[in-house]
């Protein structure tokens, strides 16, 4: 909200300066936002009135003017604007006179001097010079009853400065001066200046008919019929600098009549051409499908939940919000209807922006206005019409008024002690009772409590906790102590049975990967495909169709990452992210970190693409595959040992992927993204990701120390020839499923070998095996000896082993 300080002091002038006005309103809750002069500063420009204007001998463009500054002679003033011309008054800039920078930010300087040969004495000034606006087509043209040699800050009142307020929706109240006044004398202990605008007087009976047909729609309806009026009377100086001080431009006299009465008491009005209604009005809600032309020129169709006043033929007006075009007033107009009334604001609240558009009506009346004072502003609205538009066939009807369900605000008990408590700071009765009175607020005394009857205009007085807002905000909040909170300070110790989140965000760092962070709100398409989700939980109210449901996996959210990077011609990509997926389960109960029906676990995600190394010496890059992201996921769990079993997921390849086992337990999934979804999101090259249970991934094995064995460990080779169709992992089950009395500790796969096609049967090997070599470590606890014999004995049950379950043999 915008008005100018000058408006504001007319209702409540209290003894402070412009800074300390602003300081006060914004302690008390009426946050001011900006506070800027009316005009930049400039010296020595008075009314001046041009009283002849001549052709300049040597310049077609130029007039040598005669100038009345009241400095007891005319002045000669050389001129270029186009409307100088004798009789008018406007503003002159004396020599000595210095005016408001100009492009260059230096202060323009008026001096004495010569305009091809004709002296000039001063400047005429327009408005862009005096830096009161942006116009430059000619000068600024003043009042025809200016005093002669005023200053023109005095006469343009321009030592004054604008107020814009941030209002917080609970201040429907002080979105007019006055209402901003009424707060102020409270806050300050000011007098309120409350002005009285006397019934006007009734000349003719007509009264408009009209019809509430819905109570919950429209709680209050005054109208009144004015007849004889000049919609084409110019609208009074006065008014229009305060409009536009206020940031409304001047429309027409009866709209700025209208406009003007809205920032003065904060209640929205119209004005209908009374001959374009046909027969009376009905307040009602609209019937589907019925449309209406806006003043703004826009049609819009409407539904049973908007509210429109109608009359026997068609909708006209937008109830509390804007009127309709057919019945708005012209320069033709001569009989009006005005109307005032009271909207509920729940009836009002968020019809506008379903349309795309905003006014200042639905914005006041969506937050509640006073319903008490609708016949009040008719009189003031009355009134101005009568002394700007009014003429001699002016004939005013008789109030209407209609109260088909008026307000009843129920009283609000507050409690001392619960005040001091929610405030921090004692407070007494006296004091609270003391802060309701200044509000004007109606309150009954008892002990310990005081109950406040809220006034109509204060809509945001309903509980307990809103009177404590006001006592606090009154009292003032630099009143509050300064008290630094005490209470014990007790360390969370984490378990060593569990690593930080940090910790795992460091250690994918140092593998490579970069995090990223996205919404948990995701695209269904991404559920049902990639997760095979088809009934996730779906949110009431998306931000967009794309982010309708909520993720039951990180895989979408770290594809659509790296689409956005490899478009962006980024060749080697390592993403991770941390964060919670959304599962049904009607096991979860509501507590304070969870909500009934919805599983809620973290878990951690990576995705790679591109080169496996960055480039460097060795020469040709190697791209990432199944196996390096693999590594990084064993890397994640170590020292524990993850099993890797094929398995099948909807979003990754059906022979490229597996399920990750700790402990027997599944925890996740490893491998390529499945070629389908590779080709649906146009990847140049086959991305490579991991899916992990975040709590699996962070669970440490609790540390034990062990002695120093006092022998060096012993290594040896084993080479053994087993079918293709031996894993990695088989092998190395059955290994350490020997019983090797503890002495071997560690079993690597350094080599594999197949023979070339034809060379099978050199090597002793059919087509359908391989060769894998390993090194065994053996290692024995303290006091254990460690020899050969020992070392031999666990070689071959080794061996025994192998043959046993892989039907094994050694290579030869």
């Amino acid at each position: 909200m915008q008005f100018p300080e000058s408006w504001l002091r007319e209702f409540c002038n209290p003894p402070l300066s412009t800074g300390q006005l602003a300081e006060a309103l914004t302690m008390a809750g009426l946050e001011v936002e900006d506070t800027r002069p009316v005009a930049p500063p400039f010296s020595r420009v008075v009314v001046g009135q041009i009283k002849s204007a001549e052709q300049h001998p040597n310049a077609d463009r130029l007039r040598v003017c005669q100038v009345d500054a009241g400095q007891g002679a005319l002045l000669n003033v050389v001129c270029g604007a186009p409307n100088a011309r004798a009789g008018i008054k406007v503003p002159c800039a004396l020599v000595g006179a210095e005016l408001p920078p100009g492009e260059d930010g230096q202060p323009l300087r008026i001096k004495l001097g010569k305009l091809r040969g004709v002296e000039s004495q001063g400047m005429l000034c327009s408005a862009r010079e005096l830096g009161l606006s942006d116009d430059h087509s000619g000068l600024l043209e003043l009042a025809a009853d200016a005093p002669v040699g005023q200053d023109i800050r005095a006469h343009l009142r321009l030592d004054d400065a604008v107020f814009t307020l941030k209002l917080t929706p609970n201040l429907g109240h002080a979105l007019g001066v006055y209402g901003v006044a009424r707060e102020l004398a409270a806050i300050t202990g000011a007098p309120l200046n409350t002005p009285r605008h006397p019934a006007v007087t009734s000349t003719c009976g007509q009264v408009l008919p009209v019809r509430v047909s819905a109570p919950d729609l429209c709680g209050r309806f005054s109208g009144r019929v004015v007849r004889g009026v000049n919609t084409a009377a110019a609208t009074p100086a006065w008014m229009v600098e305060r409009l536009a001080r206020c940031g409304q431009r001047s429309v027409s006299a009866l709209v700025d009549i209208s406009n003007y009465v809205m920032f003065e008491y904060g209640r929205p009005t119209h004005i209908f051409d009374l001959d374009k209604i046909h027969g009376g009005l009905d307040v009602r809600w609209a019937r589907p499908g019925e449309r209406l032309t806006l003043l703004s020129g826009n049609t819009v169709t409407l539904d049973e939940t908007v509210g429109v006043i109608a009359d026997e033929r068609e909708v006209e007006s937008l109830a509390g919000i804007m009127g309709g075009a057919a019945t708005a007033v012209s320069e033709t107009t001569r009989n009006i209807y005005v109307e005032a009334a009271f909207w509920w604001p729940d009836a009002v609240a968020g019809r506008s922006r379903r349309y795309n558009f905003a006014t200042d009506a639905g914005h006041r009346f969506e937050r509640g206005v006073d319903p008490e004072l609708t016949v009040a502003h008719i009189e003031r609205i009355t009134g101005l019409i009568a002394e700007i538009c009014g003429t001699p066939a002016l004939q005013i009807g008789p109030v209407d008024d209609q109260q088909p369900n008026m307000p009843r605000p129920a009283p609000v008990t507050l409690r001392v002690a619960r005040a001091a408590k929610v405030i921090g700071m004692p407070v007494t009765q006296v004091q609270c009772a003391s802060v309701f009175a200044r509000l004007g607020l109606a309150c009954s005394e008892s002990e310990g409590a005081i109950t406040v009857q809220p006034p109509t205009y204060r809509f945001d007085l309903r509980i307990e906790e809103d009177l404590i807002e006001e006592v606090a905000r009154l009292i003032g909040y630099q009143q509050l102590p300064e008290t630094a909170p005490l209470a014990p300070i007790i360390p969370r110790v984490r378990s060593q049975q569990s690593a930080s989140p940090f910790a795992l965000r460091r250690a994918l760092a140092g593998l490579g990967y970069l995090e990223t962070i996205n919404y948990s709100f995701v695209d269904e398409n991404w559920e049902r495909e990639l997760a095979g989700n088809h009934d996730p939980v779906r949110l009431l109210n998306p931000l967009s169709s794309q982010m309708g449901v909520m993720r039951s996996s990180l895989i979408g959210s770290l594809l659509q990452v790296l689409k956005y990077n490899t478009d962006r011609r980024v060749e080697r990509v390592r993403l991770f992210e941390v964060g919670r997926v959304f599962l049904r389960d009607a096991q979860t109960a509501t507590t304070e970190t969870s909500v009934r029906g919805v599983a809620q676990p973290l878990r951690v995600a990576g995705i790679a693409c591109g080169a496996a190394e960055r480039q460097g010496w060795r020469g040709k890059q190697t791209t990432v595959d199944f196996f390096d992201i693999k590594g990084d996921a064993e890397a994640l769990l170590a020292p524990r040992r993850a099993v890797f079993e094929p398995a099948q997921h909807p979003a990754l390849h059906p022979g490229r992927s597996a399920r990750v086992l700790l402990a027997g337990v599944p925890i996740g999934f490893v491998g390529e993204l499945h070629p389908r979804w590779r080709q649906r999101w146009e990847l140049a090259q086959m991305p490579v990701l991991f899916e992990l249970d975040l709590p699996a991934v962070l669970a440490r094995p609790l540390s034990a120390a062990q002695p120093l064995p006092r022998q060096l460990p012993v290594e040896r080779d084993l080479a053994v020839v087993v079918r293709e169709n031996v894993t990695h992992a088989t092998l190395m089950q059955a290994v350490h499923g020997a019983a090797t009395e503890g002495l071997l500790r560690r079993a690597t796969l350094f080599d594999v070998y197949r023979p070339q096609p034809g060379a099978g049967q050199a090597a002793g090997m059919s087509a359908d095996e391989k060769s894998l070599a390993m090194r065994l470590q053996f290692e024995a606890d303290a006091g254990v000896p460690l020899t050969d014999e020992r070392i031999d004995a666990a070689v071959q049950a080794v061996l025994r082993k192998l043959q046993t379950e892989l039907g094994a043999r050694l290579r030869g």
